[in-house]
């Protein structure tokens, strides 16, 4: 039989129920309200975590524009670096910063042009290491122009470590910051030792075209002079012999005077007939010649000369001296240069008398010439140039004569040149070929 459960009982257990029920609720609620919050924390993890990543992956990209920038800055660098590395122009970078104007930086081109090594250059003034004549006013024209905040250009001599002298063109810029300072200045040297040489040569061939022009005119000169001359002396000639023959027997001492007149007149005639032989333009006659001939019959015509300078010849001559082939003129000529040179290198030296030319058998084959002079020699920086067109030591010189002598013995077959005494002077020596069928 069911046991009947009374109504307080029933209300109390439902009521237990209800608050076991709302527990539960409450704890549900709970438990709800963290998994909530788990999740919302969950979120936030996930979100910082998306964060975090975008950051890492936007450092990532910073980084990797940064390491491209670096790149195409190096690969500038080094393209500027080898562009200035292989130039041919010297180039080098003085730091303004400093009073003392240190070399930071320059190129191959720059070492090769001065002979200076890295080592020579790195750190030391520009303006004493190298390069520009001491006493050069360019010194202070270029610090002047840096000091002032102005580039400098200019052409200037220069000399290298080894001494040897060089032609550049310089070019000083400057370099400023952002601010405006001048913090370095970038140099440019080109070297213009070529140009410079040709415009020399190009210069000393126009002087060379004016000298021969002045000779050329010269001799028309000379030539037109021993025309006139040649007048007045074969009418003194022609009255110096009337006078002799109205005289005749008569008047001795006035005879002689005449005599001596007309002999005078006849050798400058002679004088005058020889130097238009020399100045005329016609072929050269070959023929078979006696050197020692072409030698005495040079210095009379000269000897006038020779002796107003208070000097005097001797002669060496070699009796059996062979026949030689050639043109009497222009061996006359150059006989008559060598005398000449002779006698003007004794001028200056009182002691200087006497001049000695010499002929001999150098083998069987040729003939020795030599002209031997007591002057003060032949410099040792002018040997070389001696038998060069226009070259000359004297203040009122032509320079042809020696060169004009040289051209003249080679066109004979021979050769001419020059030595310094061991004692005093020099010799002028040429050879010439014998006439084997005179021979």
């Amino acid at each position: 039989m069911n046991k009947k459960i009374n109504k307080p009982q029933q209300e109390i257990s439902l009521q237990k129920l209800q608050e076991k029920v709302h527990h539960l609720t409450d704890e549900l609620s709970a438990i709800k309200q963290q998994l909530q919050q788990g999740v919302e924390r969950e979120k936030v993890g996930a979100d910082v975590e998306r964060q975090g990543a975008v950051r890492e992956k936007l450092g990532a990209d910073r980084e990797k524009q940064g390491a491209d920038r670096e790149k195409i800055a190096e690969e500038e660098i080094h393209i500027r670096t080898k562009a200035m590395e292989s130039t041919f122009d010297g180039i080098f970078i003085i730091d303004a910063k400093k009073p003392n104007f240190p070399i930071v930086y320059a190129n191959t081109s720059f070492y090769n042009l001065t002979g200076y090594s890295k080592k020579e250059v790195i750190g030391q003034n520009y303006f004493l290491l190298y390069g520009l004549n001491k006493n050069s006013h360019i010194y202070e024209e270029i610090k002047r122009a840096l000091s002032e905040g102005r580039s400098f250009h200019g052409e200037m001599l220069n000399f290298k470590k080894n001494g040897e002298k060089f032609w550049s063109l310089l070019r000083i810029t400057l370099v400023r910051d952002k601010n405006g300072t001048v913090t370095h200045y970038v140099g440019n040297k080109t070297d213009t030792t070529l140009m410079k040489q040709r415009n020399l040569e190009i210069e000393e061939q126009r002087e060379e075209l004016l000298h021969v022009t002045r000779v050329g005119k010269l001799a028309e000169f000379v030539s037109s002079l021993a025309h006139e001359i040649s007048q007045p002396l074969t009418a003194i000639l022609s009255y110096a012999q009337a006078a002799q023959r109205m005289l005749k027997d008569r008047e001795p001492k006035l005879q002689e005077i005449l005599q001596y007149i007309v002999n005078d007149d006849q050798r400058a005639a002679e004088v005058i007939k020889r130097m238009r032989y020399l100045l005329k333009k016609s072929k050269p006659t070959l023929e078979a010649l006696n050197f020692n001939i072409i030698i005495t019959d040079t210095v009379a015509l000269i000897l006038p000369q020779i002796t107003a300078k208070g000097k005097a010849v001797k002669y060496e001559l070699d009796a059996n001296l062979p026949l030689i082939y050639g043109d009497r003129i222009q061996l006359q000529q150059v006989v008559l240069n060598l005398i000449s040179n002779s006698l003007e290198a004794m001028e200056d030296n009182k002691d200087s008398h006497d001049l000695i030319i010499r002929t001999s058998r150098k083998d069987s084959d040729t003939i020795l010439v030599q002209v031997k002079d007591s002057g003060s020699g032949i410099l040792p920086e002018h040997m070389n140039k001696l038998f060069t067109h226009f070259f000359t030591s004297k203040p009122d010189g032509l320079g042809m004569g020696l060169s004009i002598s040289r051209s003249i013995v080679e066109a004979h077959g021979g050769h001419l040149d020059a030595v310094n005494n061991p004692d005093r002077g020099a010799t002028f020596y040429f050879t010439l070929p014998v006439d084997k069928k005179k021979d």
